[in-house]
């Protein structure tokens, strides 16, 4: 009688498979090229995490005890990495799991394998896989792959952004006072409170504040339309990476993290970004 394969067997057979799904092709260098190889590697990343939803087990924490690290965090980042550096030989990897790889070709990849860990954490439904290309030190294509509801945003420089294949744009709001506004919090305790007075600055003046959990997909919401504007103190540049160039592709006004700023980055329609920026920066 043959005994049935081990968790971890089932495991590397399923990585097996995924990785044979994934062709591989020469390096890209053009922004679209890029641009289809992370919608591809982030579709099938999607799909892993899609599969362990509800069966999250820590097996770390980083800045804080609520910093956590789950077990698919791992393993879908190593994923990620192999089904990259099979379609790029030879490409620089930055993530948000591991060291940095330093490669030998203009290419680098910026990669979160789940953005909104604690709400994977929780299996709430706002969790994202998020994966960015700089070619010389700009970033020129990502993908954001929206894990529960199977949604791929994607851009490349010059060339718009997507959601699905299609194109997508901002909304047209104008007024603050009609605009839902997303956020998010650190996990350091002294910055929550700088945030809070933040916070109770905006939230009088917007139609309303959400926070998500996840910053890949609150830019991808802004360069959708589905909400009208994102700030956030504190993020990496994997969290980032790929949603800044979406929403600024896709027509959005966008400004990067700065000391000018208080190292927030914000995206909003550009009808109410400056209303939005006199208030979180005050």
């Amino acid at each position: 009688m043959t005994n049935p394969p081990s968790p971890a067997s089932r495991k590397r057979d399923q990585r097996s498979r995924l990785h044979k799904q994934i062709e591989p092709t020469e390096s890209a260098a053009t922004p679209r090229e890029l641009e289809a190889i992370a919608v591809d590697v982030s579709t099938h990343a999607a799909d892993v995490v899609r599969r362990s939803l509800g069966h999250a087990r820590i097996v770390g924490t980083k800045t804080t005890p609520t910093d956590v690290v789950t077990a698919t965090d791992l393993d879908v980042e190593n994923f990620i990495r192999q089904a990259l550096l099979a379609r790029t030989p030879g490409a620089s990897i930055t993530g948000e799991e591991h060291d940095t790889l330093i490669g030998h070709t203009t290419i680098e990849w910026v990669i979160d394998p789940i953005d909104g860990t604690v709400n994977f954490l929780y299996d709430l439904p706002a969790v994202a896989v998020s994966i960015a290309a700089k070619v010389n030190g700009a970033v020129i294509a990502g993908a954001v792959a929206d894990v529960v509801r199977a949604e791929i945003f994607s851009a490349a420089a010059g060339q718009g952004a997507r959601r699905n294949g299609h194109e997508i744009y901002p909304s047209s709001v104008t007024i603050l006072a009609d605009a839902l506004v997303t956020t998010g919090f650190a996990y350091l305790a002294e910055h929550r409170a700088q945030e809070a007075e933040v916070f109770k600055r905006v939230l009088p003046n917007a139609r309303d504040i959400r926070c998500f959990g996840s910053a890949a997909l609150h830019l991808s919401w802004v360069a959708c339309g589905r909400v009208d504007a994102f700030y956030e103190r504190g993020l990496n540049e994997w969290d980032v990476a790929a949603g800044a160039l979406l929403a600024t592709e896709a027509g959005a006004h966008l400004e990067p993290a700065s000391p000018n700023n208080g190292d927030v980055v914000m995206a909003a329609s550009a009808g109410i970004f400056e209303q939005l920026r006199n208030l979180v920066v005050g």
